[in-house]
């Protein structure tokens, strides 16, 4: 308190000496407010009669360092000022779970009253949905899955926020079926062979919070899929409880949230050696990050980069290539060239003995370990991608139990006819930002842990000893017959700010007049 006194008093003192009265005609009584720029005579004389300096000086009237100094302020000003980063209210947790595609989850509530669900998520396709009044779903409850897992079941006629998107909707892909309906409905075919979801599009309410000191639960409006009928992974391999997409096209839940203003047009995703993993919406990353332009097309707009070098050990070489990032694929597919290099090199550079073809193991380079083995000695992995930026491959294989007591380490690269996707298995340890703004893909090395507490998801992951079942491969990136319409209601913002009276106001000024040179 003793400290803040002096302040306090000087406040008062430049209150007395910049308000000046003066009579207008007799008419009545004027305020005067003397304004000075923050590199101004009498705010140098202020700071420096107070004992204190401007932190690296005073900068020359004019000087580089001058305007340099207003616009980063002015940046400075305009950061603060940005909403904050979102993520779901359940927490920003997420976790790969291995007997669910080895994809990750994490748990979402919507509507009203709330229904909460573990859905996947896939930055390969844009839409969320949801089991919804199913005609063909995964089963309630299974311990199937390696867990108990409890399937939640969403209902329109159930939640007091839900609202049909109708047919004649710009946003509806799928007006030519609308004839006997009033909904838009949706059907999503994915690559994996007979898997897909439809049914019909409903907005409702997404419960989210604030990433930040004080956080504060918003509740988003946005558009999904009621999924009445799933097929194929969905029923038992993966995303048996729904799946978020994080695409770029206007119904996914990112740009909904952007298009709302609750987000700036940016996500990251943080991927865990241990499995566990962060989400966050808003995130545009950090300056010391490495990144790579996004090469966006118009009509099927992807997260694809193009790659233009790799690195196994000590060999490098030229390979151009263009490559889809995504999520919601579990491990990599590579075409020839790159596939028959990289493979090619890694299995040079690994001393272990290769394990004979098998037939349930979808990786074609596999090698053997004793029950004894903990680690085997595996090349050093990078991609080089266009710009020059290195993305460094920490997890590129996966150790697999063909029967007991008899383990394999395979590189979970698997050969493509023309389609490359760096699946999530090669952003293991990686914090990686999806700028839709800049249109950059960004990352650096991170861990996982070193943010927010959040609330961890309850399931715990099973063969938590690290040796996985025999993986089936799951991609579950939409196709491009896939169709989806939406209608998007704008939020009306609610300003929460008092009413300041003018001498409050003015008080205000002074005080951010003093303390400008020293934010």
């Amino acid at each position: 308190m003793a400290s803040s006194l002096p302040l306090l008093l000087l406040l008062l003192l430049l209150s007395v000496i910049f308000f000046s009265v003066y009579v207008i005609g007799g008419a009545g009584v004027a305020l005067r407010l003397d304004i000075h720029h923050r590199f101004s005579a009498p705010v140098k004389r202020w700071v420096e009669s107070s004992g204190r300096d401007l932190p690296g000086g005073w900068p020359e009237k004019r000087s580089v360092e001058y305007f340099a100094a207003l616009v980063g302020h002015d940046r400075g000003r305009a950061l603060a000022n940005a909403a904050p980063a979102l993520t779901f209210s359940e927490g920003n947790a997420t976790l790969k779970v291995s007997s669910l595609g080895f994809l990750y989850y994490a748990m979402v509530s919507v509507g009203t009253p709330s229904v909460t669900f573990m859905v996947a998520l896939d930055t390969g396709s844009d839409l969320f949905w949801v089991p919804c009044d199913c005609s063909s779903c995964a089963p309630g409850t299974s311990t199937g899955f390696g867990f108990e897992f409890g399937s939640s079941i969403y209902s329109p006629n159930m939640s007091l926020t839900s609202q049909a998107v109708p047919c004649n909707s710009n946003f509806c892909e799928l007006q030519h079926e609308c004839s006997s309906m009033t909904q838009c409905p949706y059907k999503i075919l994915y690559v994996s062979a007979e898997t897909s979801s439809s049914g019909f599009l409903v907005q409702d309410v997404l419960y989210l919070t604030t990433e930040d000191t004080r956080p504060d639960i918003v509740e988003a409006q946005i558009v999904f899929g009621c999924g009445q009928v799933q097929t194929g992974s969905f029923l038992d391999a993966a995303a048996p409880n729904g799946l978020l997409g994080l695409g770029m096209e206007k119904i996914s839940v990112p740009s909904i949230l952007s298009s709302r203003g609750l987000a700036s047009n940016s996500f990251s995703m943080c991927f865990g050696h241990d499995g566990i993993g962060r989400i966050s919406f808003g995130d545009q990353g950090s300056s010391d990050q490495e990144e790579t332009p996004l090469h966006i097309e118009q009509l099927h707009p992807t997260y694809n980069i193009s790659i233009t070098g790799m690195t196994i050990g000590n060999s490098s070489v030229i390979v151009e290539f263009s490559t889809l990032f995504d999520t919601g694929t579990s491990f990599t597919y590579l075409a020839d060239p790159a596939y028959k290099y990289l493979t090619d090199s890694f299995n040079a550079h690994v001393q272990e003995s290769r394990h004979a073809p098998d037939s349930r193991i979808p990786f074609e380079y596999c090698y053997q370990m004793s029950s004894n083995d903990v680690a085997i000695q595996i090349p050093d992995l990078s991609l080089t991608t266009e710009g020059g930026s290195i993305f460094p491959v920490g997890n590129p294989g996966i150790v697999i139990s063909t029967q007991q007591h008899e383990f394999v380490y395979c590189l979970a690269v698997v050969k493509s006819n023309n389609l490359n996707i760096i699946g999530q298995n090669f952003m293991t340890g990686l914090r990686v930002v999806f700028d839709r703004e800049r249109e950059i893909l960004g990352w650096k090395n991170f861990n996982c842990y070193d943010v927010e507490d959040s609330n961890p998801l309850p399931v715990n992951p099973p063969n938590s000893s690290g040796f996985s079942p025999v993986p089936r491969s799951y991609d579950p990136e939409a196709s491009r017959e896939s169709g989806n319409g939406t209608e998007v209601t704008e939020l009306t913002p609610v300003n929460h700010s008092h009413h300041v009276n003018s001498l409050t106001r003015t008080t205000l000024f002074l005080f951010f007049c003093f303390l400008w040179p020293f934010f």
